[in-house]
């Protein structure tokens, strides 16, 4: 079952949904991290390109299980 998250993205308000284990590690990164929910969704999406949101979250969260780090290595505008 997906699980909806809100947040504003560049002022325009948006969700994603994705499966509860995708949220865990997103929220085990954004702690890791140090930053928001929201602090991490806009530095997924910002760095996202072309790709979707929610697939960019699955794909940070699939990296991030299996030990990629680059991404909290990667120059960010927070």
């Amino acid at each position: 079952m997906l699980r909806k998250r809100s947040v504003s993205l560049s002022g325009h308000a948006t969700s994603v949904a994705l499966e509860p284990a995708f949220w865990a590690v997103l929220d085990a990164v954004a702690g890791e991290l140090g930053l928001t929910h929201a602090g991490l969704m806009k530095r997924i999406d910002e760095r996202r390109g072309r790709t979707p949101l929610a697939s960019a979250c699955r794909l940070l969260a699939l990296a991030w299980a299996a030990g990629d780090r680059s991404f909290a290595e990667q120059e960010s505008s927070d």
